[in-house]
């Protein structure tokens, strides 16, 4: 934690030294205030309110831990500016949610939405393009370069700025596995050695795309593909992959123990279940958890494919309304989260891995995972996400990962799950945008999710006619009790007369 502290002491003093030689000739000297409408995902950013001796105190006198990182934006940027801002921040639970939001007339600046919902908000012409400050500041400065590339290869790069980034895999426990080759595959799902013991995420895309995973196994084991021919494979969305994958996911559905959206952390720390597909974000948070618990769990990508996601920050344009402040404002906060300083806080307090790649990011991922003296090392490099302009190596404990056939990483632990080498980024895509097959996938994760009448047995059927049947009688004969069962009497003052 010492060193830690260092770290972050030495980011935090230099980004605001720079920020105040940058912004002092416009300190603030207008009372306007603009408010700043942020929404970003659950528990997604530092909130604060950390344990007193997690705190970090810097040589500034500021006390990370303490506020929310977006109160501290509010404070730097009050000092900094020539107008004042405060920070309305909210949050939502998934992309269609957000969207939903969005469509019903909720209002906002600032958005965190995934790489998929970014493609369909900037196809509907519903983004703000950065501006040319924005590309001087602390985003452009500090972002990794294989990341800045992802977002110019998509044309994302002028309306969206990364957050965090990972893959998707599967968490296991290694002493409940029979043979490491089946986590090494997306065919885990339909494993019946496993038979109520997996769970699988509960959305349509992250299950669609292990469907594919498992429709084209054998092609993808057996053959190299590049980048856009395996882009290709893992987004078909004909009719006919999707009946496929609809088969699929009815086969899986009767396999797993259940489709999850967040239970699956527990289950697997609290061993309800040996493998979960899960984020990789999560899944360093389920080996924490997992080790505090003295159980040690491990994190595997299949050997077919995987998902590589991005979480990016873009600005609306109904929220800006070409409003200059609010749009400086909105930047100016984007560029507050990717300062060095800022980026390791965020990481620090949620797990996932920031977009963020300079010196002291690396100084950080060196701190968590460099190996102690006196235990086997594997040099574990990181160059493609840090910089090739120089050797970003990681002198990890040999034990954190195992090998294939060919000497390629293909499992390990935390520092393999937040950052994947080459092997694994070459044998993974982005999930594009349905577009206009949203409405048939929906329809074919409505047949997969829902009761099936044609899989109810006969016997089930009549037991269920029957307790119908029962509950129908009985509300008749206690509709007409008083008639058939009980002998009426007048009340009292009152006397019978016969018709």
């Amino acid at each position: 934690m010492k060193r830690f502290k260092m770290i972050l002491s030495v980011a935090s003093a230099v980004s605001l030294f720079g920020a105040s030689i940058l912004t002092f000739a416009g300190c603030a000297n207008n009372e306007e205030i603009i408010t700043l409408r942020v929404c970003n995902w659950e528990e997604y950013i530092d909130l604060g309110g950390w344990d007193e001796e997690e705190r970090i105190d810097l040589d500034s006198g500021d006390i990370f831990g303490v506020n929310t990182i977006y109160d501290d934006f509010a404070e730097w940027f009050n000092e900094t500016h020539d107008f004042k801002v405060k920070v309305e921040y909210s949050t939502f639970g998934t992309n269609e949610d957000l969207y939903n939001r969005l469509s019903l007339g909720d209002v906002y600046d600032v958005v965190c939405p995934s790489d998929y919902m970014i493609m369909k908000l900037l196809a509907e012409d519903k983004l703000e393009e950065y501006s040319e400050e924005f590309a001087s500041g602390e985003y452009s400065a500090n972002v990794s370069p294989y990341i800045d590339g992802v977002f110019t290869q998509y044309g994302w790069d002028k309306y969206a700025a990364c957050y965090m980034w990972g893959t998707t895999g599967i968490v296991y426990n290694p002493e409940k596995i029979d043979d490491v080759a089946d986590v090494s595959s997306w065919n885990i799902l339909l494993n019946d050695n496993y038979n109520r013991q997996v769970t699988i995420k509960d959305n349509v895309r992250d299950a669609y795309f292990a469907a594919l995973g498992i429709i084209n196994s054998e092609l993808l084991t057996t053959q190299q593909f590049d980048t856009d021919a395996l882009s290709d494979i893992m987004n078909a969305t004909d009719s006919e992959t999707i009946a496929k994958a609809e088969d699929v996911l009815k086969q899986i559905k009767d396999n797993v123990y259940s489709f999850e959206t967040d239970a699956g952390k527990a289950d697997m720390v609290t061993g309800k279940v040996i493998a979960n597909y899960q984020w990789s974000g999560d899944a360093i948070t389920i080996l924490d958890e997992a080790d505090a618990d003295g159980t040690e769990l491990w994190y595997s990508v299949p050997d077919e494919c995987a998902n590589l996601w991005f979480d990016g920050w873009v600005m609306l344009k109904n929220g800006i309304d070409g409003n200059e402040q609010r749009k400086t404002a909105a930047e100016a906060f984007v560029n507050f989260l990717s300062r060095p300083d800022n980026a390791i806080r965020n990481m620090y307090y949620i797990g996932y891995t920031s977009a963020i790649a300079d010196e002291t990011v690396f100084e950080y991922l060196d701190w968590n995972y460099g190996a102690e003296d006196g235990v086997e090392t594997i040099e574990y490099n990181v160059s493609y996400f840090f910089g090739d302009d120089g050797e970003y190596v990681i002198y990890a404990d040999a034990n954190d990962f195992e090998m294939d056939e060919n000497d390629e990483i293909n499992r390990g632990r935390q520092l393999f799950a937040q950052y994947p080498p080459e092997n694994i980024k070459s044998r993974s895509v982005v999930m594009r945008d349905f577009e206009d097959k949203l409405t048939e996938i929906n329809q074919m994760w409505i047949n997969v999710r829902c009761l099936d009448v044609m899989d109810i047995s006969p016997v089930t059927i009549g037991i269920i006619c029957g307790a119908v049947g029962f509950i129908a009688i009985a509300g008749v004969l206690y509709g007409f009790r008083y008639k058939l069962f009980i002998k009426h009497k007048p009340k009292k003052g009152f006397k019978k007369v016969d018709e």
